[in-house]
């Protein structure tokens, strides 16, 4: 059994055995953890939606903690590891991959006895209307050509972002995400609040086969029970 708590924008808790992994949090109420198992922290890059320095404290209760953090970040404790884009990284019976953002910093693919967990930190496909077209076309290459590099792993649950500033184009990383990885349930992050971004969702044509494997989020501080047999 897997526990996903979402914290807020782009931050998530997750459960998994005796450890918990911390995805990008910056802001929202922590859920009560029992401090025996491990912790471990990841920050995808600098950006303030992402990083809060507060991630720190939680060096008092959890006697194992680790802190894995892109390496546009400056540690502050002995406890943290820098890490770049497409890089490995084994650490507390934990084995971490990052692909490289096409913003700021990493997206991090995460294995953990036996269970696979993907967060794009900024990560996307950036599509902004009145960029140029050049612009444009980068951003669709970058993302496609980092995403491809997913293929062939599991991923038991998955954050990707739905950003609402990008209007109609909003939905084309999440999608090109789906349709290209062998993912069981996927969480849409960094949506700025705007929940209404989940019944857009279920209207996409384009979101068609996968519509059932959209974890609907409506508030923070929402869990997530998900079984190992989910499919």
């Amino acid at each position: 059994m897997m526990r996903i708590t979402y914290l807020g924008h782009s931050g998530f808790l997750a459960e998994v055995g005796d450890a918990y992994f911390l995805f990008d949090y910056y802001k929202g109420a922590m859920p009560r953890m029992d401090t025996s198992k491990k912790m471990f922290v990841f920050v995808s890059h600098a950006h303030y939606d992402h990083y809060n320095r507060n991630i720190f404290d939680f060096r008092q209760d959890f006697s194992e903690i680790y802190y894995i953090l892109s390496s546009d970040i400056t540690a502050e404790t002995e406890e943290a590891c820098s890490i770049k884009p497409n890089e490995e990284l084994e650490i507390g019976g934990c084995r971490v991959r990052t692909l490289r953002s096409n913003d700021e910093g990493v997206a991090f693919l995460v294995h953990y006895h036996g269970r696979t967990l993907y967060h794009a930190g900024d990560l996307n496909w950036w599509h902004w209307e009145g960029e140029p077209e050049a612009y444009n076309t980068g951003m669709r290459r970058s993302y496609q050509a980092e995403i491809n590099k997913l293929q062939g792993e599991k991923i038991d649950a998955a954050f990707v972002p739905v950003d609402p500033r990008l209007r109609e184009q909003y939905c084309w990383g999440i999608d090109c995400f789906m349709k290209r990885t062998d993912t069981k349930r996927v969480f849409p992050m960094h949506f700025w609040g705007n929940y209404d971004v989940f019944d857009r969702l279920m209207l996409e044509q384009c979101t068609q086969e996968y519509r059932d494997r959209i974890m609907k989020i409506e508030q923070e501080g929402q869990s997530f029970l998900l079984d190992k047999s989910d499919n």
